[in-house]
């Protein structure tokens, strides 16, 4: 272990739809082009910002999550995304306060991160629609949490000059700085989808876009106060050739990874965890019709949108036999998208069905939409990739698609799964064979 110089700063907002991503990727890249050694972090369960931040920055991005991690996990993450930078620069997901029903300090909630590490906050505030009031909410935000700072705020969608000054008369009687005000801009909106953002792999002229925002933060965000504004610690990275905190096994030490639009939901931290403890990923594309390489010894489909893309993969026959005979010798693990596609059939929106890989007796449907959100503590049923019977595990899950098929019974389900307050949400995802998968999305051990 040693002396980390680096400070951190957490984005936040008072609710979602604030601009915090925006603003936040326009920081980043402005205070890399001024070479500061800058890193991004989410806080939450997030599988697309981070991408967007790596760009940015140019350096990895992590997910910082107060209930899903336990402290080692969160510290050993913490300290890989501020490895080597003067600056860890976390974004914030929905308000700084939304968390889940929990134990101080572990409920989920950006507040968390904030206060473990003495990072001071600097509130985007989306001042649309109001003026003087804007006060008030920033306000409220400093009386809430006595374990917090709040540096100041950087005003978003600012309407005109007139419109800044008002809010400013508010703040100004509250005694909390502006650190900027960034104009109404909407061609400067990143174009979005149902799951959030375009993902970055995805998102045309992204260098270009990242550099308008960074022009952006310099014409309109004091720089100099938000770096002066850090503060707290960052851990230090953990030393050695070792796993990263609280997580499992690779399930694999040479490992196939699915990677293209269709499958790139994988937590950063969880490759790096799988690299630490000495296993090599080895990624393939299904929508380049590629199998599963055959020197690997496991294969892990992760999530994304074959919802969008579900006629290209049900045609890619050489991916389709590939992870078929794949799996008659070897461990395949399906996330949420990745697990759709090992049913049966997939229903895109039209309504029209995929056939699938088959190889978990599940059907899955994206036209009957309806949200399932939030945290999963899960038990695994039976032993698998993903940890022997009995092994407490904790993740998310975050999609629209619905199984159409009968919930699985003890006998092929993965896991008995509870919300994040412990109630009983059955048992979910399936087993058979060598082959697993389930909606949740691994985080840590529980």
């Amino acid at each position: 272990m040693t002396a980390r110089p680096a400070s951190g700063l957490l984005l936040a907002a008072a609710r979602s739809g604030s601009g915090k991503t925006t603003v936040t990727l326009a920081l980043l890249r402005a205070l890399r082009r001024r070479g500061l050694a800058v890193a991004g972090a989410k806080c939450g369960p997030d599988y697309i910002d981070p991408a967007f931040h790596a760009a940015a920055t140019g350096r990895p991005s992590y997910n910082l999550d107060s209930f899903a991690m336990d402290g080692a996990l969160l510290d050993a993450v913490a300290g890989r995304a501020g490895d080597e930078a003067d600056l860890l620069l976390a974004e914030g997901s929905m308000g700084l306060f939304d968390g889940v029903v929990a134990e101080e300090g572990r409920s989920g909630a950006n507040a968390d991160i904030a206060a473990r590490y003495g990072w001071p906050v600097v509130l985007v505030l989306d001042v649309s629609g109001a003026a003087q009031s804007a006060a008030a909410t920033a306000l409220g935000v400093r009386a809430y949490d006595p374990r917090l700072t709040l540096a100041g705020v950087i005003l978003n969608k600012v309407a005109s000059p007139r419109h800044r000054r008002l809010v400013e008369v508010g703040l100004t009687r509250i005694g909390i700085p502006v650190l900027g005000a960034v104009p109404r801009e909407a061609a400067l909106v990143l174009p979005e989808r149902h799951l959030g953002l375009i993902q970055a792999g995805e998102t045309a002229d992204l260098e270009s876009r990242l550099d308008r925002l960074a022009d952006l933060a310099e014409a309109s965000i004091d720089l100099d106060a938000v770096v002066a504004a850090a503060g707290g610690r960052v851990p230090a990275r953990e030393s050695g050739h070792s796993s990263i905190g609280h997580l499992p096994p690779p399930p694999g030490q040479r490992l196939a990874v699915a990677r293209d639009a269709a499958f790139s939901f994988v937590y950063p931290h969880l490759e790096t965890g799988w690299r630490a403890a000495g296993a090599e990923i080895v990624p393939f594309s299904p929508l380049a019709d590629e199998a599963p390489p055959s020197d690997c010894d496991a294969c892990w489909l992760p999530g994304g949108y074959p919802e969008l893309h579900a006629g290209r993969i049900a045609a890619a026959s050489r991916f389709l036999d590939g992870v078929r005979a794949f799996a008659e010798t070897r461990a395949v693990h399906g996330e949420c998208g990745g697990y759709m596609v090992l049913g049966e059939s997939l229903e895109d929106e039209e309504g029209t069905t995929h056939r699938m890989a088959g190889l978990l007796p599940v059907a899955t449907s994206y036209a009957r939409r309806r949200l399932h959100l939030g945290y999963r503590i899960a038990t695994l049923v039976g032993a698998g990739s993903l940890g022997a019977a009995g092994q407490g595990l904790v993740g998310h899950e975050f999609h629209y698609a619905s199984e159409i098929t009968p919930p699985p019974g003890p006998d092929e389900a993965l896991a008995e799964v509870t919300d994040a307050e412990g109630r009983p949400l059955g048992l979910a995802g399936h087993r058979r064979g060598r082959v697993s998968g389930s909606f949740f999305h691994l985080v840590g051990l529980r």
